[in-house]
């Protein structure tokens, strides 16, 4: 469950700066599957770099 949340996540920040909504979602996908290949790890590094961007969009806005 966290995985394809994670996965979704990481199909968003790719469509974001793609801007291709399909892109985006087709990417997530295998970010899902390589994500659960690698076990934790792939998670922690999944959200880990979500949450990178998500601080990285938020400095943007404050400064």
């Amino acid at each position: 469950m966290i995985g394809k949340v994670i996965g979704a996540l990481v199909g968003k920040e790719i469509g974001d700066r793609h801007g291709e909504g399909g892109k985006g979602a087709l990417l997530g996908a295998v970010a899902a599957g390589a994500m659960k290949r690698l076990g934790p790890i792939g998670l922690v590094l999944g959200g880990a770099w979500v949450a990178k961007k998500a601080l990285d969009r938020r400095k943007e806005r404050s400064s």
